[in-house]
């Protein structure tokens, strides 16, 4: 009689921890499993599009330096196929993202692709995929027309545009089939632009 005794209390703890994990830890473990996907896409997707932020903002700057520096070039050597005012650009642009540790594609490598526009006067593009998961694009006009309005008649300025086409690798494409079996987020390419009126 001793012996029923001294297991009946073991008994009703053995259930009573049994009917609590079942209630409540089950439940919280059960939720866990389910959110944990969740939580992993929106952390990385926070991460990734930060990432994707902060390299526009460095494609902005380093556009713009190129464009001030074109529109302070002579404008004498433009009927070549390379000019050399073009040339150092593309150079300015291929450094200035070295410098802020991003991979410049191989822009800055004298192997690089570069055609000169045949429908566009004063416009050259360069390509260049080395070391990225696609191709960079790097866009020099040095004869873009801008409109100002100043008065009664229209004046025009020519500018030095320089526009680029970066391509970005989404890390969010890796968790994204969690959620939604299929999609893909892979290649993207991220545009800006700068133009600053010709000085010369």
């Amino acid at each position: 009689m001793a012996l029923t005794c001294s297991t009946r209390p073991t008994l009703h703890s053995q259930q009573s921890v049994l009917a609590r994990l079942k209630s409540a830890e089950a439940s919280q473990i059960v939720e866990f499993a389910v959110t944990l996907p969740l939580l992993m896409v929106f952390l990385i997707g926070i991460t990734d599009f930060g990432g994707a932020f902060t390299l526009k903002q460095k494609l902005n700057n380093a556009v713009r330096e190129g464009a001030r520096f074109g529109a302070n070039e002579p404008s004498s050597d433009l009927d070549g196929t390379e000019p050399v005012s073009v040339d150092a650009i593309a150079n300015l642009v291929g450094h200035y993202l070295q410098s802020a540790r991003v991979n410049d594609c191989g822009i800055s490598d004298p192997a690089r692709t570069v055609n000169k526009s045949t429908s566009a006067p004063l416009t050259w593009t360069y390509t260049a995929n080395t070391g990225c998961a696609g191709t960079l694009t790097l866009t020099i006009e040095r004869g873009y027309p801008v409109q100002l309005q100043a008065g009664t008649p229209n004046y025009w300025l020519i500018a030095t545009r320089v526009t680029i086409s970066y391509p970005y690798q989404w890390r969010f494409n890796r968790v994204i089939p969690l959620l939604v079996p299929g999609t893909n987020y892979g290649l993207s390419q991220i545009p800006t632009e700068a133009v600053v009126p010709n000085l010369t």
